[in-house]
């Protein structure tokens, strides 16, 4: 099967969805795009097609790039050819404003075909995707891709001390209708073996962004400091269980949502009691722990808070923002504006530890509204997408709602009005005489002054909450370390020594 796919840039500019460009000399493009034959079996024929394009060569241009141009495929049958016109509705593209060629430069492509429907991010399993082409710049090029790899699904690393569970969540697959399933993978003590019936304590380790509970993989391939750690006389006899964030719209964030579903609660009653029953963890012994970074740092201080009971104590490093009057540097109560500041600049989305910004938020959710099938930042699988669907209503038409326009930044005040009760400062406000004594002993956040992502700022008006807590007052331990970038200090050393003094002192 062939697709022919013309991509001039200069026509797509009156198609851009920003559509306020200017003229530039930019490369005529054609590319071709087939799928490999022995992949025709496991192609879905309705998915989204998109095209990465970078100057860089350091990661694959799917991981990385500053020009994405893509279109929906709907009944893609390989015994047929299509042409797909950018003059016809529904071709996206992102970052063309800032897209500029110097003569004779290197240019690099990579084909992308989400076909998931189970999972938002462009990484998932079934996914297909090409080889690297590159290419010298000039006016007219034509380009052939051939869709020849499949992301597959994750595997756990084959080690005595690892173990995987993957269990079908009744809770999930009735609210979805279909079968969806819970995963995760548990690293053992080094005296596991010597104590088999021992009730150790454990520890819940939640991912970043779209992280996959193969993240274990990672302390055996590529950290020897690691495992000379874990097997080491003075090792914290602690079980370490890595979660995964798998969810339809990207990361579920573990909670429960209108739109990923009981997230939450499958994990609390389904997921969690089929580990601790396999590893022989006792819940009497209290010493059930969470752990994250970043998004995982949201998680693991939103898990505390939402299960104060189940949940014995947190290390959350560099959360994702913990209140949303400062949602990074927007107040989505009360700016009317995503894109721009009150004081009428474009809003920044991340910046250096020396405070010089990198992208602003529009170039952000530019790119996740060309990612999404639907057109924008709803079903990009990427940050704003996965906040989106966690933490507002489901619309009538099934899909998260939007709480600001995707095209002009502004806010739905009706929608981010709603997005309160994932507003971990406000739910600690609203019921701090009942969530106060049961979160004593149990908090500890980190985060660096600098955050790339300015969250460091909703984490110190969280700690000003903290300061003025009485009856009880709050023993909360929030540290920010000056001039320190994003999960600049996390590492799973670290945090399993803490975890390991705090069982000690018990």
């Amino acid at each position: 099967m062939r697709i022919s796919i013309l991509f001039s840039v200069l026509t797509l500019l009156s198609f851009h969805v920003n559509a306020q460009l200017q003229s530039q000399e930019l490369p005529f493009l054609k590319a071709n795009i087939s799928v490999a034959p022995d992949l025709r079996s496991s192609f879905a024929k309705d998915g989204r097609l998109i095209l990465y394009v970078t100057k860089q060569n350091a990661k694959e241009p799917r991981q990385r790039s500053e020009l994405l141009i893509a279109v929906n495929q709907k009944n893609w049958n390989p015994d047929l050819s299509y042409c797909l016109d950018p003059k016809n509705s529904g071709v996206a593209v992102s970052g063309i404003e800032k897209w500029a060629v110097k003569p004779s430069e290197t240019i690099y492509f990579q084909v992308v075909y989400m076909q998931n429907p189970d999972d938002g991010q462009k990484n998932a399993a079934g996914n297909l995707y090409s080889e690297i082409v590159s290419v010298i710049s000039r006016k007219d090029q034509v380009l052939s891709f051939t869709l020849n790899k499949k992301i597959p699904a994750g595997e756990i690393i084959d080690h005595k001390f690892v173990k995987s569970f993957s269990i079908k969540s009744k809770f999930l697959s009735d609210f979805s209708g279909y079968p969806r399933y819970l995963k995760a993978s548990v690293l053992l003590p080094s005296g596991y073996f010597k104590n088999p019936n021992k009730s150790y304590p454990i520890c819940y380790r939640a991912p970043g962004l779209n992280g996959r509970y193969t993240a274990v993989n990672g302390l055996f391939t590529n950290n020897n400091k690691f495992t000379d750690f874990w097997f080491s006389e003075n090792s914290p006899q602690i079980i370490y269980v890595f979660l995964d964030s798998q969810g339809p719209y990207g990361d579920t964030y573990q909670v429960d949502s209108e739109n990923n579903g009981p997230c939450g609660k499958a994990l609390t009653e389904e997921l969690i009691p089929e580990i601790e029953k396999g590893v022989k963890y006792d819940p009497k012994t209290k010493m059930r722990f969470l752990t994250g970074y970043s998004t995982g740092g949201w998680v693991s201080l939103g898990l505390q808070i939402f299960y104060p009971d189940f949940f014995d104590g947190t290390w959350s490093y560099s959360p994702d923002p913990v209140e949303f009057e400062h949602f990074g540097l927007i107040n989505i109560y009360g700016d009317e504006n995503v894109f721009y500041s009150r004081f009428g600049y474009l809003q920044p989305a991340n910046r250096t530890i020396y405070g010089e910004p990198k992208h602003s938020m529009k170039d952000k959710i530019e790119t996740e509204n060309t990612s999404g099938r639907t057109g924008d930042y709803r079903t990009s699988g990427g940050q704003f997408g996965a906040y989106n669907a966690v933490f507002g209503p489901r619309g009538t038409d099934g899909l998260p709602t939007l709480m600001f326009d995707p095209v002009t930044g502004k806010i739905d005040h009706t929608i981010a009005i709603q997005w309160e009760k994932y507003d971990l400062k406000k739910i600690l406000e609203k019921n701090w005489s009942t969530l106060g004594l049961k979160l004593q002993g149990k908090i500890w956040i980190w985060t660096g002054d600098m955050d790339a992502l300015y969250s460091n700022v909703a984490t110190w008006f969280f700690q000003k909450f903290i300061e003025k807590t009485e009856n009880p007052k709050s023993d909360a331990k929030i540290t920010f370390t000056p001039m320190a970038g994003h999960c600049q200090e996390w590492s799973d050393e670290s945090v399993l020594k803490m975890i390991g003094e705090k069982v000690a002192g018990k």
